[in-house]
């Protein structure tokens, strides 16, 4: 097997998680390594330099975007693969009439956040946010209790998945061991794919209104911005959750602001519009939201999971074997 040389391209204090010690030996074991210091330009004498030598590049967060010039600096290249999620707005379409290979990590990537979503969605069935303020503020169980005699809990509860993308695919996929009846919105997605899905197809205001938890896994498209409104919004049973740790601006804050003050729904949240929200938004103060940084997809040890991926694939590449996860220009259109 020939030894590719590869170069780095990403926030240098992002590589120590993403490529342990361990991975890199994988990576010096199947090529050479041109600089474990990853390049943060590719436009000074620095990058040009290794990218003039690079058969592989490797992107992460914080790589610059590999436009025409910077292709016209790399004669040697033939893979590029992205350690991270989505690679959309990072490569030039040069990059695909050039003929280069493109994979990426996005597969990683969706695994957290499922299982992130999975945990939401069993809180959000077992009504965690309200009995915690209720125990914490009574400190004794007599209001928990009485909410516990409700309709709640995981038992044949309705779970919506607004898209069915890699992430999305993937928490229909976690859910299937519980006792959830399953609604799918995804307009890409037919009637015979949802039933080998094990879901039911319906459209987004039917799924708003007969779901008790919804989950957001949509793109963000221009055509999808804000595609839950006040008028979807109205329309979630009373008591009902929405988790989002797609986009924030897939649903119109303002709007889910106002629901929210209203006490007929919860909200777990993990996106938001703008990300971070404003020092004053009702969001921080809301007792019936639950808000995380941004922290379903990939964080800590889960980063070496992206490590992994791209080894896997520069390995099958240098092999001659298939990408796995590669990426081609029509693809890009449906990305987030």
């Amino acid at each position: 097997m020939m030894r590719r040389t590869i170069a780095f391209a990403m926030q240098p204090e992002r590589t120590q998680y993403v490529f342990p010690p361990e991975l890199l030996s994988k990576l010096d074991d199947i090529g050479r390594i041109l600089d474990q210091e990853p390049m943060t330009r590719f436009d000074d004498d620095r990058g040009k330099r290794l990218l003039a030598e690079a058969e592989i590049l490797v992107t992460g967060w914080g790589a610059p975007v590999f436009d025409a010039a910077t292709l016209a600096s790399a004669p040697r290249l033939q893979l590029l693969v992205h350690a991270a999620g989505t690679i959309k707005g990072l490569i030039d379409d040069c990059v695909f009439e050039a003929g280069m290979a493109v994979s990426h990590a996005a597969e990683a990537n969706a695994q957290p956040v499922a299982e992130f979503t999975l945990a939401a969605i069993i809180f959000a069935g077992k009504q965690i946010i309200r009995l915690r303020d209720l125990y914490v503020a009574d400190k004794g169980r007599m209001r928990t209790h009485l909410l516990q005699a409700q309709p709640i809990g995981n038992y044949r509860r309705t779970v919506g998945i607004v898209g069915a993308s890699r992430i999305g695919r993937r928490v229909i996929e976690l859910l299937r061991p519980f006792d959830y009846d399953v609604l799918l919105y995804d307009p890409l997605v037919g009637h015979d794919s949802a039933r080998l899905l094990k879901v039911e197809k319906v459209d987004l205001d039917t799924l708003m209104a007969q779901s008790d938890i919804v989950s957001v896994h949509a793109p963000l498209l221009p055509q999808t911005r804000h595609m839950i409104d006040a008028q979807r919004l109205a329309l979630m049973k009373n008591g009902a959750t929405l988790i989002n740790t797609a986009r924030g601006a897939l649903i119109d804050e303002a709007a889910l602001i106002d629901r929210l003050k209203s006490g007929a729904i919860d909200a777990i949240l993990d996106v938001t519009d703008p990300e971070v929200p404003e020092k004053n938004s009702p969001l921080y103060q809301l007792e019936n939201v639950f808000l995380t940084p941004h922290i379903a997809g990939a964080i800590g040890l889960e980063r070496m999971r992206l490590g992994a991926t791209v080894v896997d694939e520069i390995t099958r590449f240098v092999q001659g074997k298939p990408l796995l996860f590669e990426v081609r220009k029509d693809d890009l259109e449906r990305m987030a």
